[in-house]
């Protein structure tokens, strides 16, 4: 089979990540040239480096690898340039901002953030701008060569049949699953219990007889913000964070705590730790109203009635979902749970609790309402429903027609991005270090440098 070749997709992570880690080497000399676009020995350096840190497997040809996949990524830049190919300073500037707020998550925190990548927030902001913009224009060229691309089904078995049957892979059961979650409303005694609660631990704190960083992690509801101490790094433009929640946090002062308040996860109170414009630290504890039997009796009872419209067929899965569903990011999936291959997943890429719930399921199928807690232990119901179920079986076209098509497609399309380069490579000048034009991934730029003289 052919070497696939990719110029763009996850070594971007890897490359943006790299700016985020400590002790980077310092450019010592150019080992390649594409028109006006290098890459220095630290670069190759740095990207191997990163990919240990992150657990990626590194070849064995790894820097002829990661020479390849740079060069052929400044390449495109370089054509996406000459295109005016559309990638705005606010893309970039939003795409820099969610990086940093990753980072910050990560580390706890800028100080902790800077101290681990030896620079300043500003600093790594500054150093990510332009790979992230190459990123962007090496994704739009890309995007811009495959587009229109189609596969047939005739195309899907040839390219079946061309793979040894020794390499194809063997695929343990894989279901896909969809859930329809309510989270019943809980009594005003237990939302008045939380707000009192946060009330006494505001009035522990103000008065030194508490620590918020120690209330947080002992008192809140939600792991994450157990873990976290409370602490969370946001920015008034994101767009994944409770709009009360934002508006609260930067109507305080620094050092201020606020009185509780409800937003769609719980009940809060925040202390804002330190701001600079758009950006802050805020520290906050979550207390989650608990519903009882009765109220849990009411999610059982409109999911009875959810699940009788969808045995009859009166009403599919995903309209059920978009219309009946309190769980907000299900809407945006029709309901599927999401794993690494899609929809499909394995045994270990399921909550515990579903398992025994598949058991009594034939595919189609939808099981009766069932208790349920998220990931912050807030109660609900849920049904689930098994679309498919595969068993344990090596891979052919009868069970894994989508895979393969999906893999025929993408070879496909690598395909005519290794034409667009062999046709385009000789229009730039090139240059490749001695020590890696003996690599047999450098063959093509090997071979378009050698025309040039």
């Amino acid at each position: 089979m052919k070497k696939r070749i990719l110029f763009t997709g996850c070594s971007f992570l890897l490359l943006v990540a790299a700016f985020a880690q400590p002790n980077k080497v310092n450019a010592d000399k150019i080992i390649g040239i594409v028109g006006n676009k290098i890459v220095l020995k630290s670069d190759v350096d740095d990207r191997l480096l990163d990919m240990q840190r992150q657990g990626a497997e590194v070849p064995a040809n790894g820097k002829c690898f990661v020479l390849q996949d740079l060069m052929g990524t400044k390449t495109l830049v370089l054509q996406a340039e000459k295109d005016s190919l559309p990638v705005t300073d606010e893309e970039v500037e939003g795409d820099v901002d969610n990086r940093i707020r990753t980072y910050l998550n990560q580390f706890g925190g800028k100080d902790e953030l800077e101290k681990v990548a030896g620079k300043t927030v500003y600093q790594l902001k500054e150093d990510m701008r332009g790979p992230i913009k190459d990123q962007k224009l090496a994704t739009a060229m890309r995007n811009k060569i495959v587009d229109g691309i189609r596969i047939t089904p005739n195309e899907v078995r040839n390219y079946f049949l061309k793979i040894p049957t020794d390499s194809l892979p063997f695929y343990e059961t894989e279901v896909e699953i969809g859930q329809l979650i309510v989270f019943p409303k809980a009594s005003r005694e237990a939302e008045e219990y939380c707000k009192e609660q946060l009330t006494e631990y505001k009035k522990a704190i103000e008065s030194g007889k508490k620590d918020f960083k120690a209330a947080a992690a002992q008192y809140s509801d939600e792991p994450g913000a157990k873990e976290r101490f409370g602490q969370m790094e946001i920015n008034r433009e994101q767009k994944d964070i409770d709009p009360t929640f934002m508006a609260k946090a930067f109507t305080l002062k620094e050092g201020q705590i606020s009185n509780p308040f409800k937003s769609k996860f719980g009940y809060h109170i925040i202390q804002l730790v330190s701001r600079n414009g758009n950006d802050a630290v805020v520290r906050h504890i979550i207390k989650i109203p608990q519903v009882t039997a009765v109220e849990l009796k009411e999610g059982f009872e409109k999911l009875d009635t959810v699940r009788a419209k969808l045995i009859a067929g009166t009403m599919d899965f995903g309209a059920a979902v978009n219309r009946y569903s309190d769980d907000e990011n299900s809407k945006f999936t029709a309901g599927m749970m999401q794993g690494q291959n899609g929809t499909f997943l394995t045994i270990d890429q399921m909550d515990k609790e579903i398992i025994p719930v598949l058991k009594n399921l034939k595919p189609g199928g939808f099981s009766q309402p069932a208790e349920y807690a998220d990931p912050s232990g807030k109660k609900g119901v849920r049904i689930v429903y098994l679309k498919t179920q595969t068993a344990p079986h090596r891979e052919n076209m009868k069970d894994d027609y989508s895979k393969i098509s999906t893999d025929a497609l993408e070879r496909k399309k690598e395909d005519a991005l290794e034409k667009w380069f062999n046709n385009r490579l000789n229009s730039y000048y090139i240059m490749i270090e001695p020590e890696y034009r003996d690599c047999e991934t450098m063959k093509t730029w090997v071979n378009a440098m050698s025309k040039k003289k």
